[in-house]
């Protein structure tokens, strides 16, 4: 589990929590709770969001949040390793003897690319195939984060709906001044709702989603140029210094025991 996400959305709400029970002892968050309020905030949110996609990318959207407490399984510099190995292989005994070597990997993405390397496939052609995979790849990912970037604005916008739709009641009720105070109170609550909506859950899911995604969309980049490297016989010392430069200093493997320090 990716404990930052976990312990960053706990932290927000303690501290909103922490805000309320300070000024109105815990009997505070009796204020705050509000069900007509949260209806219209909270359910308008997603129903306009529901509207905006098909049904099947609507669930798809709320199952993704899952995804931010998963670890990114993507080791860029042990890949880079894994790449240079097979560059060696490849030198000692030609491309053919990839193929064997293309059973043992675990990540599809770069089997595919041996398989066609090994086929014989024009290079250009290589990367077109595994460049178009990407970009399907990465459209994937941008239509789940890009779901939560739709609730996240929706949310905002149905908390001011639901305060006008209260002040629009409290307008009604001026004879009575007592009532005035808490029915503005429950009209600002929707504000308050679609604001935690939007900053709490829907900014961190999609924030995490996309770096996430650049992540893996990195790595398959070069993974492309590391392969089309080995189908073009270059050395490899120099596929590894051309891997390497994608990473910041800091992050590159070191394949003589120097410093992986480095300026960021």
């Amino acid at each position: 589990m990716d404990i930052a996400s976990l312990i960053g959305l706990i932290l927000c709400f303690v501290l909103v929590l922490y805000g309320i029970i300070t000024g109105e002892s815990i009997a505070g968050v009796k204020y705050f709770l509000d069900v007509p309020s949260a209806l219209i905030t909270f359910g308008g949110a997603i129903g306009a969001t529901m509207a905006s996609v098909s049904m099947a990318d609507f669930i798809g959207g709320l199952k993704s949040i899952g995804m931010i407490f998963k670890p990114v399984s993507t080791n860029i510099p042990e890949m880079i390793t894994k790449i240079i190995e097979l560059s060696n292989v490849a030198r000692k005994e030609g491309l053919l003897s990839l193929e064997e070597a293309a059973g043992n990997l675990d990540d599809a993405f770069m089997k595919k690319g041996i398989l066609l390397i090994v086929d014989g496939t024009d290079p250009e052609l290589v990367r077109g195939i595994l460049e178009t995979e990407l970009n399907s790849i990465d459209s994937r990912h941008k239509l789940r984060s890009g779901f939560w970037d739709t609730l996240g604005s929706m949310g905002p916008a149905w908390g001011m709906i639901g305060t006008l739709v209260g002040l629009v009641l409290m307008l009604q009720h001026m004879s009575d001044p007592s009532s005035i105070g808490p029915k503005m109170a429950v009209a600002l609550i929707t504000t308050f709702y679609g604001s935690m909506l939007a900053n709490w859950i829907c900014a961190p899911t999609s924030n995490k989603l996309n770096a996430d995604n650049a992540m893996e969309i990195q790595a398959k980049e070069i993974m492309i140029e590391g392969l089309l490297s080995i189908q073009a016989g270059e050395n490899p010392r120099v596929i590894e210094e051309k891997l390497k430069s994608f990473l910041a200093p800091k992050d590159r493997p070191s394949s003589e025991g120097e410093s992986s320090g480095g300026e960021a």
